[in-house]
Parts: C-alpha cells; structure tokens; sequence
C-alpha cells in the first residue's frame, strides 16, 4: 500500500532513528514543508529539538492563510513530517545546517486533511494497489531563468541560446549545473538537463518514480531552482508564457503502470507493442482531459502556452509516431514503454495533477476505454476540417472553460472531494474576474492612441 501512515512500536523506532540521524547529521534546523492547493511551497522552519514533537503529535499551523486549505472557523491544522523525505539542504552553510521532510496535513482531530493535495494523490495510488498497478511518472521541467532588475524579477533574457546550446560562460549552465548537483545529493535521479529552444530557457528531467515521490521532488525541484538561481543573481520562474512569440514552458509527464514487476504498458504482440491496459488508459485520460486540464493548466497564462505553432499540444488525439498529438507514445518499449501527456505546464499542483491522471486512466483501465485511432499525421499541419474529418477538438481555450469542464465532470470532483473542488471552482472565479477586468498593454497599445 501507498499509505505512509505510521503506527505503534514501528513509530517509535521511526521517530527513534529520524532524531539519531539529525543528531549525526549536526542538522541545527529543519524546515517542514508542503503545497497548497496551487501547488505553490510552503513551509515553517523549527529547531531541530523540536522535531521529536513534529513527529509524535504535529506542528499546528493557521491553515486559513494557505490558498485552498479551510475558513478561519476551522483553521487550525496540523503538519507532521513523513520520515522518508528526510533530506539535508545541500546548499546550507556546514555551521548551520538546514534539513527538509515533506509533511502530511491533519486536522486537530488527527484525521488527514481532506484538503491536503498530497493526501488526495495518496487515496489515489492506494485504490491503484488495491488492484495490483502502481504508478510511476517521470516530469521533464521546463523553466526560464531571467535577469533580476533591482533585486526585482524581470523578463530580461539572460542567454540568447537555443536548444541542446552550450555555452561556458553562460550563467544559466552555471544554475543548471548547481542544480543537478544540488538535486542530486538530495536523492535525485536526473537523466538530463540542457538549455531549451527558446532564449534563456532551460529543462531538467528525472528519471521516473513512484507517483507521489515524484510530486514531492517536482515540488523540492521549484523550490531549489529558485534558491540556487537567487545565489546567481537570477530569477527562475515557472510561469508557462512569459514572453510572447516564443516557446512556453511545460511539463511534460511521462506516466506508465507497473504489476507483478512487469510495465503493464509493455506487449511485444499488441499494435505498437501496446498493451490493452495502455490503450485503455490512453483512452480514459482522453475521455477526460477537458476537466484534467483544469489541474495541469491552472493559470490564465497556462492557455497562451496552449496555442499552435510554438510545440504545445492543442488538440486532443494520441499517437505513437509524432509529437503534435497530445498523448505521445515515446519509441522505447519493454520496461521503458510509457505514454506522455504533454499539456501540463509546470504551474500544477502535482499531486493534484498527478491523481486525476491516474483516476481518469486507471477508469479507461476498468471500463476497458478504447481511445481513438491513432493520428499519425502532423497536427499542426492539417486543417480545420481535416481535423474535424479525424475527429480532432481542441483542448479548453482557457481557464474558465477548463474550470466548467472540471465542474462537470463527475469522476475528477469525486477524487478531488468537494472542499478542492469549491476551493478550485473560488479560485478559478476570482482569477478570471480579475484577469476580464485588467486593462492590458496590448489594449493601450491598440486603442489609446485610435480612438
């Protein structure tokens, strides 16, 4: 089982050694962190000789001043840090040192948080197991590292590099290579990093994972990238179109189901050496990424990424041959046989996306969900009506269509619960208001000066 609840005498020894380790390991502060609903890095920085108590009972913290977590008359929650995240801050000072555990949330009634996005990808992952699957993801981040203007992020380009570019002096090679080293000694497997094809764009892919430690590393990932970009005297950011004309960021997800130690994905007899089980869950994400793009693009600039001609996925198809389809089937096969959905963009909350990606599989899976023909033509390049032709529709066109799409689907709000889906529904509104009642520059541009 998924579940990392801890109970009895196995607590104990636990706690037992998590204290000795700290004590070898000279850490003198350790900072608990979590998400919010927004996927945004949270956390609360205590002395190490607080951590016997963190382990046994919690740190209460106010969760109504977190996005998404409860309302000020039920705001008190607690944090208790999962042992298996333990992790030194590689970048501490030796005299101070800093470690890290990724925390679960609890009510003070010491049941789990409804609300906890990490404790929703766990529910998910147990109903997996429950049926023999586990589910493993590999995310490839993509970022923009820009100069800082008085202390200030900007949209400055650090570089004028393009895809696979090396250049020594780079600045931003210097932040990747800190950054693979960083990660690194905190327990990652990283199977590349490089620069991007746009200007000052750069990617760093880990080697997959169980589905809920790769949240916990996508979430360690953005924090580190911003810190150590901060130690160069630049700003990492991980919003999906800073500059028009150029390519956005993603996060593209690479995600497979393993059973008895074998890639369920994997059949040397099936077409493209798929398996049924593959198919089906290509299927049941299709039949539900309208709702799942809600989670995966949950920002008004996530959708001015989802446009044609810059690489990001646009219509919704699958394919084992190219990659404009928003489901690729990558060539490996065997163990490394995977699908990956290309839409998410690297503003998700993981956990969140994470788990109705495997819900709306894992239901293809169940209900045996055939998806359609493969399109194995350049999508970009068809037109309208041969689309139309195939059966090709579009992703939402923004973030107010996802967020109805999310609304009306009946198998996502389930797994979100109804307290993520109001908070979400809330936070969609508000941001959509707000974005209807800005006045941008390209309407001063084109009006001011007109009429």
């Amino acid at each position: 089982m998924v579940s990392e609840e801890i109970h009895g005498g196995d607590r104990a020894a636990i706690i037992g050694d998590v204290l000795a380790k700290l004590e070898s390991d000279k850490v003198r502060s350790v900072l608990l962190q979590f998400s919010d609903l927004e996927g945004k890095p949270k956390n609360v920085a205590i002395p190490t000789k607080q951590m016997k108590k963190a382990l046994t009972v919690g740190i209460s913290f106010d969760g109504s001043s977190i996005q998404g977590f409860a309302r000020l008359e039920e705001s008190d929650m607690v944090l208790r840090p999962e042992p298996s995240t333990y992790q030194i801050i590689p970048w501490s000072d030796e005299k101070y040192r800093v470690a890290r555990f990724i925390c679960n949330v609890y009510t003070t009634h010491g049941e789990p948080f409804s609300g906890d996005p990490r404790f929703i990808l766990r529910q998910e992952l147990d109903k997996a197991a429950k049926l023999g699957y586990t589910f493993n993801v590999g995310p490839e981040m993509e970022f923009f590292l820009f100069k800082t203007a008085e202390g200030h992020a900007s949209v400055d380009l650090q570089d004028h590099g393009s895809y696979f570019d090396q250049t020594p002096t780079d600045p931003g090679e210097d932040v990747r290579r800190d950054l693979v080293t960083s990660l690194s000694e905190m327990g990652f497997d990283i199977e590349a990093a490089h620069h991007e094809v746009a200007p000052s764009q750069h990617e760093i892919d880990f080697t997959y994972g169980d589905a809920l430690s790769m949240a916990d590393k996508v979430v360690t990932f953005k924090f580190a990238a911003k810190t150590l970009a901060l130690h160069h005297g630049l700003h990492a950011t991980f919003m999906p179109k800073p500059i028009y004309g150029i390519n956005g960021s993603g996060m593209h997800v690479n995600c497979s189901l393993m059973k008895d130690g074998n890639n369920a994905f994997f059949d040397p007899e099936g077409e493209h050496q798929l398996s049924d089980t593959a198919r089906w869950f290509i299927g049941g994400i299709l039949r539900h990424i309208d709702g799942i793009t809600r989670l995966a693009n949950p920002t008004i600039n996530s959708y001015k990424r989802l446009i044609p001609g810059y690489e990001a996925p646009v219509y919704v198809g699958w394919s084992a041959m190219n990659r404009s389809a928003l489901i690729r089937v990558p060539s490996s096969r065997g163990k490394s046989t995977r699908a990956e959905l290309r839409s998410p963009d690297p503003t998700c909350n993981p956990y969140l996306t994470f788990a109705v990606m495997l819900a709306a599989g894992m239901e293809g899976v169940t209900q045996k969900i055939e998806p359609p023909e493969s399109v194995d033509k350049n999508i970009f390049k068809m037109t309208s009506s041969e689309r139309e032709a195939e059966g090709i529709r579009c992703l939402p066109g923004n973030l107010r269509e996802a967020n109805k799409a999310l609304l009306n689907d009946k198998l996502l709000c389930d797994v979100l619960g109804k307290h993520v889906v109001a908070q979400l529904n809330r936070i969609g509104e508000m941001e959509w208001g707000d974005f209807s009642k800005a006045i941008t520059d390209w309407e001063l541009r084109r009006y001011l000066a007109t009429y």
